[in-house]
């Protein structure tokens, strides 16, 4: 008895790609290239459906300017 339920992990896997496609297009209409601190979060909604979101922070990153050289 037991093992993986094939059906359900491609269900909940498709689920979260969609998190984290949403979660990737809000960061971009915030100007964001970055998202930090991504977590997941699931749960039931009614025993009958699950529910999976994605978390992070949108944040801009950037090179860092190189320092100016001293002079001699």
């Amino acid at each position: 008895m037991g093992g993986e339920v094939g059906g359900y992990t491609r269900l909940l896997s498709d689920g979260r790609e969609k998190a984290l496609e949403r979660l990737r297009t809000a960061a971009a209409e915030k100007g964001a290239n970055a998202v930090l601190m991504m977590r997941f979060d699931s749960g039931d909604i009614g025993n009958i459906m699950n529910e999976v979101a994605a978390y992070g922070t949108a944040v801009k990153v950037r090179k860092k300017p190189k320092p100016p050289y001293a002079s001699m």
